[in-house]
């Protein structure tokens, strides 16, 4: 299996785009994460509706992917994801001019869009880029400078929301993605050597779906990124609801107490850059599974025994977080690097499963949300759970065990 050697890509600051081009998905969440309690009230709609505006989001953000992973492996990347920053330039535009609910949750679909294409084109270059013995140390490298988004990102909505309100943070993501959009049509080259012809086809789709969808290694990763995924987007949609409403944190501060929760994301990473450099990413992805439940037991019990305080559910918040900085980018590396002529077709189911999950946490949030701290530490609790099940029962066959990240 061959791979273009670093030094063809040299010209491009390659690392550097794919961690700016990762950062979208976070900052398209996190930075008017402090307007949702506000877009309630500004729009009249109760809190499960406004949950859609992130429900509908990982939606259009998943199945995109399915669409947009065939067609950058036929057509290259490069294309793509200019057509996919375009699109998510002017969602944006949509969404700060947005007069009503409906335009805004609509627009924020369309903002998927082009989000999903990004990310999944990022996901696609490392896989092109890298050999797959470097590909989980290049995205936890990435990842370490990605949390730096989901930190600042929520701390900058909170300022924007208290002096300019909830489309300032859309103005902010419009010029962001445009200088983007200029920085890639000029500096980023194609980086598809193995461009398919037959991707799109109803046959070749058929094929590499199959291929993918096959194998033991892929599914192994997908499901507990998925879970972990699952586990940190019951936090996006259910941290401003359960630290302003429930638990009296003032506005301006919610975006302090977010960003250092999520600076577990990078304490994690750390730590998986670490771990990688002496142990294997099956038992890197055993270690943070039990992180995982580490953080969604901690939830729960502190729950039940009345610890209703900010700091509690920052800390939970960082544990969950810590998990994900562990996980993310051994089961990203490792779902994708058996596929050299289907990365974008792997990225792209891998992506739509971690969207899938999300989905079904934020609709949870939404529904059963009750005032109280009890739903959100029970679906903590449950997914972190279920996701180290999950790893012990696929370990079990050698496939996994014998596999590197």
């Amino acid at each position: 299996m061959s791979h273009p050697p670093l030094t063809q890509f040299a010209h491009a600051p390659i690392l550097v785009l794919i961690t700016t081009l990762l950062m979208m998905q976070p900052l398209s969440t996190d930075l008017y994460l402090a307007s949702l309690p506000s877009l309630s009230r500004v729009f009249e709609v109760p809190v499960a509706t406004v949950q859609l505006t992130l429900s509908l989001f990982v939606i259009g953000f998943g199945s995109a992917q399915l669409i947009v992973g065939p067609l950058s492996d036929r057509y290259g990347r490069r294309p793509v994801l200019l057509a996919g920053l375009a699109t998510y330039v002017t969602a944006s535009l949509l969404c700060g001019l947005s007069i009503s609910m409906d335009m805004l949750i609509t627009a924020r679909f369309v903002q998927a869009l082009g989000c999903c294409t990004a990310v999944m084109i990022a996901r696609a270059i490392v896989r092109d880029a890298y050999a797959p013995e470097h590909s989980a140390r290049v995205i936890a490298r990435a990842s370490t400078w990605l949390s730096m988004a989901p930190i600042i990102g929520p701390m900058l909505g909170s300022i924007l929301q208290v002096n300019f309100g909830w489309r300032a943070a859309f103005a902010i993501l419009s010029m962001f993605s445009a200088a983007l959009l200029v920085i890639c049509a000029v500096r980023l080259p194609e980086t598809n050597e193995h461009k398919n012809p037959q991707a799109t086809n109803l046959r070749g789709l058929i094929d590499n779906y199959r291929l993918v969808m096959g194998s033991h290694d892929f599914w192994s990763h997908v499901l507990p990124s998925a879970l972990s995924y699952g586990g940190i987007f019951l936090f996006i949609s259910g941290s401003s609801f359960a630290l302003i409403n429930v638990l009296g944190v003032p506005t301006q501060w919610f975006g302090v107490c977010f960003a250092l929760a999520v600076s577990g994301y990078m304490t994690g990473t750390l730590i998986c850059r670490r771990l990688l450099m002496s142990i294997t990413g099956p038992k890197a992805l055993r270690l943070g599974t039990a992180c995982a439940l580490a953080g969604g037991s901690f939830f729960l019990i502190a729950t039940l025994i009345g610890l209703w305080h900010w700091s509690m559910v920052v800390l939970s918040m960082f544990i969950t977080m810590a998990s994900h900085g562990i996980i993310f980018p051994v089961t990203q590396a490792g779902a994708v690097a058996p596929f050299p002529k289907q990365a974008g077709t792997a990225a792209g189911l891998m992506g739509a499963m971690m969207m899938a999950c999300a989905f079904v946490v934020g609709s949870l949030v939404g529904a059963t949300h009750n005032g109280t701290l009890y739903p959100l530490a029970i679906i903590s609790c449950c997914i972190g759970s279920l996701n180290f099940i999950t790893v012990r029962l696929m370990s079990r066959n050698p496939t996994l065990a014998d596999s590197g990240a």
